[in-house]
């Protein structure tokens, strides 16, 4: 498999994520796993079928977060040399050049790309447009109603 680039400050959740689910979330499903077997016959017992189904949700996602961190590449963007260029881990300030509305993305990884916490993914249509690009620099993007500008507007690397 080969490396996921994600930001120090990315892995550092996912392993906070990963203690949570291991030493908080897991604990409780046992328990609510037993509780329920108590209860007696299991073929009708919907909180034994719910804590069961809950049980393989966070198995799934801490054997995901597992593999994700075995396979990861990190990346600390005040530690690159950019030479002003948008690189992954970027954060950047764009300008909609039909609206002139203003906004700040950083460049993540696919794992930590939260579009509340205006953090894209390097995969994004959006942040494969800037990558490469400077202060100054226009890019623009296929969205599904057409081509949007952006200016970038401005850029750091914390």
């Amino acid at each position: 498999m080969s490396a996921i680039p994600i930001t120090a400050s990315g892995a550092e959740r996912l392993r906070e994520e990963l203690h949570r689910l291991k030493h908080v979330e897991r604990p409780a499903v046992i328990d609510a796993i037993a509780e329920a077997r108590a209860q007696g016959d299991l073929s009708e017992n919907a909180e034994y079928d719910a804590a069961r189904e809950r049980q393989g949700f966070v198995e799934a996602r801490i054997s995901e977060l597992e593999g994700a961190l075995s396979n990861a590449q990190i990346i600390e963007p005040s530690e690159l040399n950019a030479d002003g260029a948008v690189v992954f881990g970027a954060t950047v300030e764009i300008e909609d050049l039909d609206t002139e509305v203003r906004v700040t993305y950083q460049i993540v990884g696919d794992l930590e790309a939260d579009i509340r916490k205006n953090m894209i993914s390097v995969s994004s249509p959006v942040a494969r447009a800037l990558i490469g690009r400077r202060a100054g620099d226009v890019a623009e993007v296929q969205t599904p109603s057409g081509v949007k500008e952006y200016e970038i507007v401005g850029l750091s690397y914390k």
